[in-house]
């Protein structure tokens, strides 16, 4: 087996001295939460120049303030310039034809399309009534998409608007519904479905009156709660628009995963037309060909399940006919780009615990890696050149670029090296085993930033959500194994059975078997690194999971109850019974217990639910859910509680009234680090000479 053993220092702090003055460190969360953000690399039609957003922290508003920064590609010393004002939240450039560079804001109140004219003032492109969504501009400057929130039954946007104004002087607040969704995510439903619209751009650069192309079937698009302009996309000639939409005409939306591909004239002189109505899977991404002739885009096989594998089909538009390009690579493709000449595809898919950039043969279906380890998270394909954004378990991510053929890699910014001048990250490596069946299995494994020989370090054992999802080599921002690493700890992370890029098979089996081969994989992983690394002190670890990792820790609190000195649950499945009746995408737990209801087949989700084993529960638990968690409703985490206390059982709950699925604000990230730093200690007992 080859294993990649990386440097204690961070990538990115290698052109930079530690400060001579700052002593070394690990990273602590508020180093975590301020560090920059760089994401959606976007290249100049000339491909000299790329555009691309940072998010910093507003500590003071306690949020994340998007800007745009540009770098020039012809300068090898050239610096990276921000181009938006300090404090003004930007998102989305987007270049035109000629090189112009648009953005959205909210500015002016609500989110606009902006023209960014040269370090003058922008120039506004949109004023529509409560601001746009996603959008797009097309291929021959001259048009935009974009979607907006609409009342099916309204003739156009203001008849929204002023709908949802009268609603605001009624004084009664009950909300009556005849069918689902009621809520999705965080947010109850208010009757709006995301539609697009088409405005012709003037000589100025504004958009005229918008045309609503998306009319007809009923449904969102871009798909709610995260589609965005990638699910939309215009004709190489600019006078149609390729869009995904799940018609939900019969009225149960949350059983079916079946997006489709629809088109549309920009002029909506006819009604959208489902060109895949004969897949039942869902469909995704649409991108046409360089020329015109072809649509490529991802479609999964199966309905109600959201985590087959991504096939890549290209579609004939003349001839509607439709083949499947790599039918024999077993991985799922995550995002989707033509080369310039439309004889390659350009995709990033998980890859044993990596997720790298491929090349794909449009003829031949031949697959070529292009980057090395580490997760490739956004890309921007050129004419020579490729820009994309990369991190790994020791770097955040920064823009790099190669050459088509995947060669001459260079990185081109640094944007936290200064941050993190003088921290240092924990060594990392990954290992394998036999897991659950005698299959290969991996894992990670994460030294604490002061590693010493001879030493024993406590460790936390962190468990994935998803369930299929990986945890590998990448640089996260709320389960970050650094965090830990900088705290003291050694961190351990094992993607078990379900877990993505080992093949479809892999994922696949966790089905029906949540509490099964994935819990024995965990207590494998667990065994083969305190075997392997025996400065692990497995005497002295808790286990760490949220959504299906918090699943799992309540099946560990009754399967494993002797594995762990304590546990950390965040937004966990108690009962499954409950969760069937309770959440909001019925698909997924449908699927995940055999595609029935649970009044049909109740043994299916009763076999693995962590309610029928309390009894067995004795190990200290911190709870942890938010108030707008829809998906995983907040009962579960209060239940979990419930029980603990009942039980006499060392327990802390702790509540988040303004977050959902996720810890999304810095000072409730920094709140629910430092809570869950404590619990890990208080239990761990810091070793000697080990600050708490």
């Amino acid at each position: 087996m080859t294993r990649s053993l990386v440097l204690i220092l961070a990538g990115a702090v290698l052109a930079w001295p530690l400060a001579a003055d700052a002593a070394p460190r690990g990273l602590d969360v508020r180093d975590l939460v301020m560090l920059e953000r760089v994401s959606d690399p976007q290249l100049a039609p000339d491909g000299k120049t790329v555009a691309y957003v940072v998010r910093e922290t507003d500590m003071a508003g306690n949020r994340g303030v998007n800007g745009i920064w540009l770098l020039d590609l012809e300068r090898r010393d050239a610096r990276p310039r921000r181009l938006t004002p300090e404090g003004e939240s930007w998102s989305n450039p987007r270049f035109d034809g000629d090189g112009r560079l648009f953005a959205g804001s909210a500015k002016g109140g609500s989110n606009q399309v902006w023209r960014l004219a040269g370090g003058g003032e922008p120039i506004q492109v949109t004023d529509v009534p409560g601001g746009v969504g996603a959008w797009q501009l097309s291929p021959d400057g001259q048009r935009l998409a974009f979607s907006v929130a609409m009342f099916p039954d309204c003739a156009d946007i203001a008849c929204t608007r002023e709908r949802l104004e009268a609603r605001k002087q009624v004084k009664a607040s009950g909300t009556a519904y005849d069918g689902l969704f009621i809520r999705h995510w965080d947010t109850w439903k208010d009757g709006t479905r995301n539609q697009l619209f088409v405005a012709e751009l003037d000589s100025d650069g504004r958009a005229g009156a918008p045309v609503w192309v998306s009319k007809g079937p009923l449904g969102d698009t871009p798909s709610k709660p995260f589609g965005g302009d990638g699910d939309f996309a215009f004709a190489r000639d600019s006078r149609s628009l390729f869009f995904v939409l799940r018609d939900a005409a019969d009225g149960m939306e949350p059983l079916s995963t079946n997006l489709d591909i629809w088109r549309a004239p920009v002029d909506g002189s006819e009604p959208p037309v489902n060109l895949t109505a004969d897949l039942k899977g869902g469909e995704s991404s649409p991108v046409p060909s360089p020329d015109g002739r072809y649509l490529a885009f991802f479609s999964m096989e199966r309905p109600m399940y959201e985590a087959d594998r991504h096939r890549i089909l290209l579609r004939d538009l003349g001839t509607g006919t439709t083949r499947e390009i790599a039918a024999d690579w077993d991985r799922s493709a995550g995002t989707l780009a033509f080369g310039h000449d439309g004889r390659t595809l350009y995709v990033t898919a998980n890859d044993v615990g990596q997720n790298p950039l491929f090349a794909i043969d449009v003829a031949s279906g031949q697959v070529r890696r292009l980057t090395g380890d580490g997760q490739v998270s956004a890309v921007a394909v050129g004419r020579d050149r490729i820009v994309y954004a990369m991190n790994d378990l020791a770097n955040p991510a920064d823009l790099h670029r190669i050459d088509l053929r995947g060669r001459n890699a260079r990185q081109l910014t640094r944007h936290n090296a200064e941050r993190l001048a003088d921290v240092v990250m924990g060594e990392y490596e990954q290992f394998r085993f036999d897991g659950a069946g005698g299959a290969t299995v991996y894992g990670h494994v994460v030294k604490p930033w002061n590693f010493q020989e001879g030493e024993r370090y406590p460790v936390a054992f962190i468990i994935h959500g998803g369930p299929q999802g990986s945890m590998g080599n990448s640089f996260h921002y709320r389960w970050n194994p650094q965090t830990y690493a900088g705290a003291g700890f050694a961190a351990v992370f094992i993607d078990f059975h379900g877990s993505t890029g080992y093949g479809q098979a892999f994922t696949d089996a966790i089905r029906q078997d949540w509490g099964g081969k994935p819990l024995e994989d965990l207590k494998l992983g667990m065994a083969a690194a305190l075997d392997r690394y025996r400065w692990l002190d497995g005497g002295r670890a808790c286990a760490l999971g949220a959504s299906y990792g918090g699943y799992m820790i309540n099946w560990i609190a009754g399967n494993w109850p002797d594995g762990f000195r304590c546990l950390v649950n965040h937004s966990g499945i108690f009962d499954n019974r409950f969760m069937y009746y309770s959440t909001e995408e019925l698909w997924f737990t449908e699927w995940e217990h055999g595609a029935r209801p649970y009044y049909e087949d109740p043994a299916a989700y009763e076999k693995h639910n962590p309610a029928n084993h309390v009894a067995d529960w004795r190990t200290p638990m911190l709870v942890i859910h938010g108030d707008l968690d829809y998906r995983v409703p907040p009962e579960q985490g209060i239940a979990t509680f419930t029980a603990l206390q009942r039980k006499g059982i060392a327990s802390r709950f702790l509540r988040f009234p303004d977050e959902n699925h996720w810890i999304l604000k810095p000072e409730n990230s920094i709140q629910w680090h430092d809570e869950v730093k404590a619990w890990l200690w208080r239990w761990l007992e810091p070793a000697a000479g080990q600050a708490d």
